[in-house]
């Protein structure tokens, strides 16, 4: 048995194949590494070993191997995700490529580049009965961006170039702006193994060339260079035009994960004096960037009715995916006489419905093009009045909520991400939840300098799959890992714990446990008792210390506000996985909840009658 390579280790050079499958297959594998691949995460299987066998002799190629596909889907996405760069992930035949599909459709709203290869059945054994053999032509339909049935292996100079090439093609499309994932569906005839089999190979004479051991100076077989989509010279002036003369102008940051982003808007928000109102998912609210002009309250600031209708904008300049915040939403909704101009990249990014413009174009280059256009503009003294409302109103929201949270003693949910803010070091990766951790993140994580990227599957916002994510995010991380999940998703996801053993990942998870659907309590059907807990809070009882002591991490239950830090900070010291896990009650949640939007509120309605 040939031994197999690991990343890191000496390259001896390519290895003449077995047979056929085997030289096809290493051939795409290795310009998969050359376009940029450089971790592949996979399942055991018979049909799909010629592609895990190729990967784990493949020079360059990180190889991490899971148990369940869903898990390692996820896993694959949160590297991805962490990355900012193309991960495979590798599954055999039947249902266990179609476990793919929850982080494949996550992969494509969230545009995260992800790999998608499934081994198959060859043509001769589909529909004749052939065990564990499904349908699996185009299995992700419109979810991936891409997709192609790749043709039986062959070891001939023409197989070879279309296995390099289409290496580069897959990759070219999973890139490519806006990212997302692609599929490649790969028909295996036995033997699976690498069983030699000379007569299916050229003599070695003929085995020379890019072809078959790729381009001499490393470089891929094909070159692909990807442009980012910018605005015109025209374009920018006219929306310069637009921008400059806005007397009530204000700049909204979506989920984006561009690290050049930040500079680029607060650039273009001190140029024009406009107020941003800043997603944690973007990047802005957090850093050492010029924060000056950033709004962090604002989902407490437009809770308040007076407040929302006050601050009625002419010019919104919306920038990246849709924000969390629901009361941002609505208010972006009301706007009747606004100008709402929207930058995502290449995408569609208006549920609303209210944009007058959409710029398929680059969020920071339209920034920076915005700011050079507007070089030498002096913003209207109406727009500096406008801009240091809301800032004065952003402060005091922030204030009174904070003033609330210190007297807080008992476990609350929205208290954990202002106690992470000041725990939580340099270079630290937040991997957030859906549902109601998102949303707290949004309304109580204040802007401060510290260098914190804050990532969460907001492409279709899903529940499942966020263990595996964070997983994943853990095993490229440079800094430390932080997962704050609400006890649904950790428990629809505990398989993923299994990563951190394996692979001897360090992070730590906060558990917010309200044992059910904590954000259920905060929506319409909380006023049907009859109904609700059996429908939509959906108690458990669970008692998580026991996954704990299963996936072998270490253990914490809260016990009071100091002993969090102690706990999240010990979590952080740890080279393995930490669990602190805070049980609240969700009608006490609730009700905290509304005292602080309430003295919010208060402290608004003082602040606008001051005027």
């Amino acid at each position: 048995m040939r031994p197999l390579r690991s990343m890191g280790a000496a390259d001896p050079g390519p290895l003449p194949p077995e047979n056929a499958t085997y030289a096809f297959v290493g051939a795409l594998v290795d310009e998969l590494v050359r376009g940029g691949v450089r971790h592949l995460c996979l399942c055991p299987g018979s049909r799909s070993t010629p592609l895990a066998i190729a990967a784990a002799r493949q020079a360059g190629l990180k190889v991490w191997t899971h148990v369940d596909e869903r898990a390692a889907a996820y896993f694959a996405l949160g590297l991805a995700r962490a990355l900012r760069a193309p991960v495979a992930v590798v599954s055999t035949s039947g249902t266990a490529a179609a476990n793919f599909l929850p982080a494949v459709v996550e992969a494509r709203f969230g545009r995260v580049p992800l790999l998608v290869l499934t081994a198959d059945r060859p043509h001769e054994l589909r529909d004749a009965g052939a065990n564990q053999t499904i349908d699996q032509i185009r299995l992700f339909g419109v979810q991936v961006k891409w997709f192609a049935e790749v043709a039986p292996p062959l070891a001939t100079e023409a197989m070879l170039r279309y296995a390099r090439q289409l290496a580069a093609q897959a990759t070219f499309h999973a890139v490519e702006v806006p990212a997302g994932p692609v599929h490649l569906n790969f028909p295996f005839r036995e033997p699976l193994v690498p069983a030699p089999a000379p007569d299916e190979l050229p003599p070695e004479d003929d085995r020379a060339g890019p072809a078959w051991s790729g381009r001499a100076d490393g470089r891929p077989y094909t070159v692909v260079v990807h442009a980012v989509p910018a605005p015109d010279a025209g374009v920018a002036r006219a929306l310069a035009g637009i921008v400059g003369a806005a007397q009530r102008g204000l700049i909204v940051c979506g989920p984006q994960d561009d690290p050049a982003f930040p500079e680029a808007v607060t650039r273009l928000a001190a140029a024009v004096r406009f107020p941003v109102l800043a997603d944690p998912l973007s990047g802005v609210r957090c850093g050492p960037h010029d924060r000056s002009l950033v709004v962090d309250a604002y989902d407490l600031v437009l809770r308040a009715e007076a407040a929302a209708a006050a601050l009625e904008p002419d010019v919104v300049l919306r920038f990246g995916a849709p924000p969390a915040s629901r009361p941002l939403l609505q208010y972006l909704q009301r706007l009747s006489r606004a100008r709402q101009i929207v930058a995502d990249g290449a995408r569609w990014s208006d549920p609303l419905r209210v944009a007058a413009q959409v710029l398929a174009a680059d969020p920071r280059l339209v920034c920076d093009s915005l700011t050079a256009a507007l070089a030498g503009h002096r913003p209207a003294p109406e727009q500096m009045v406008w801009t240091d409302r809301w800032l004065q109103l952003g402060r005091a929201a922030r204030d009174a909520a904070a003033r609330r949270l210190r007297e807080i003693a008992e476990p609350f949910e929205g208290k954990v991400f202002a106690e992470l803010a000041a725990l939580l070091p340099d270079g630290t990766l937040l991997v957030v939840g859906n549902s109601m951790p998102v949303r707290d993140l949004d309304t109580f994580l204040p802007s401060a300098p510290t260098r914190l990227r804050v990532l969460g599957n907001r492409g279709a916002s899903g529940i499942d799959g966020l263990v595996s994510t964070a997983m994943g995010v853990a095993a490229a991380a440079a800094g430390p890992v932080v997962a704050v999940l609400g006890d649904l998703a950790f428990y629809h996801d505990m398989n993923g714990l299994l990563a951190a053993r394996l692979h001897g990942l360090a992070a730590t998870i906060v558990l917010l446990n309200n044992n059910g659907g904590g954000i259920f309590s905060f929506m319409p059907q909380a006023a049907y008792p009859a109904y609700f807990e059996a429908l939509f809070g959906v108690p458990h009882g669970l008692e998580f210390r026991h996954a704990a002591d299963l996936y072998g991490a270490a253990y914490a239950v809260f016990e009071g506000w100091s002993a969090f830090g102690r706990q999240v900070r010990a979590g952080l010291a740890r080279s393995g996985l930490s669990i602190v896990e805070i049980q609240t009650d969700r009608q006490r949640n609730v009700r905290l909840h509304e005292e602080i939007w309430a003295r919010a509120a208060e402290v608004i309605g003082a602040g606008l009658s001051a005027r």
